[in-house]
């Protein structure tokens, strides 16, 4: 009559055991696409510092999986407020292929005019330049007059950004993997593009993928991935995902009748 109940807890000891986690004493904030959403970011920023404030005593960590440009109204703002946190604190950024595009447009005018298509006037215009201004020059006037529009600090800020960062039983990218490969090997050009062979795959990865670049309505968690780009520029929600131990939470910034909310919840492990 005792063996079941031993059973039992010997099953939720191992459960315990082998659940994902990040390194003891260090706490993650991974925070989803921002896409010039800069109201949403600063809104973000301050429930993550009131967080860190008020949690228990450990190593901080703050990852931004990329695509902190295009397609909202302020990513020159978006940046300059990252740039000002990593002072502060220890940020670590993920290249996204949003950030690639931004940096390719500068040496290639076909990048460029791939790059204005998805995101990238947006960009443009929060440097500073007015639409009547942009409207009246020719696409290669454009190209040419593009170093001088964005700052270098600018670009070398974003030619820092990181491809994966790893944390435990977790790794931190843009896109996601290819399911067929060690981390060791994996491509630059799928971490920050890959999609429906990422997301269709339904078995175990080395780690679990944290990651953007797909829109979802809210966290997707996959068990061996987790998606956390709910979709900030069209949606007003911006989300990070905080891991602590085998503990996983969110802290969402939400947008909703000209005010900023900020919602918090313990997610399962």
């Amino acid at each position: 009559m005792i063996l079941a109940p031993l059973s039992k807890l010997f099953r939720r000891e191992t459960a315990r055991q082998t659940a994902p986690c990040v390194p003891a004493g260090e706490r993650y904030y991974v925070v989803g696409d921002i896409h010039g959403r800069l109201d949403l970011f600063e809104a973000l920023v301050g429930a993550i510092e009131e967080d860190e404030a008020t949690a228990p005593a450990a190593m901080a960590h703050v990852v931004l999986l990329g695509d902190l440009i295009d397609r909202g109204p302020d990513s020159a703002g978006v940046i300059k407020r990252a740039r000002k946190w990593r002072k502060k604190r220890q940020v670590r950024i993920i290249a996204g292929n949003h950030e690639e595009m931004f940096l390719e447009s500068f040496r290639d005018a076909e990048v460029l005019r791939h790059f204005l298509k998805h995101g990238g006037r947006e960009t443009i215009l929060s440097y500073g330049l007015s639409p009547k201004d942009y409207r009246k020059l020719t696409f290669k006037e454009l190209f040419e007059r593009l170093p001088q529009i964005v700052p270098q600090e600018d670009r070398d800020f974003v030619a820092g950004f990181e491809d994966m960062i790893v944390a435990g039983d977790y790794v931190f990218v843009h896109a996601g993997i290819d399911p067929k490969l060690p981390l060791e090997q994996q491509r630059r050009s799928d971490l920050l593009w890959i999609r429906e062979r990422f997301l269709r795959h339904e078995g175990p990865l080395p780690k679990i993928v944290v990651h953007g670049h797909t829109i979802f309505d809210e966290i997707e968690d996959r068990r061996h991935r987790i998606g956390i780009d709910t979709g900030a520029f069209r949606s007003g929600m911006l989300t990070a995902l905080v891991l602590e131990g085998a503990q996983r939470r969110s802290i969402q910034a939400i947008a909703k009748d000209g005010r900023i909310k900020i919602k918090r919840k313990e997610l399962a492990g």
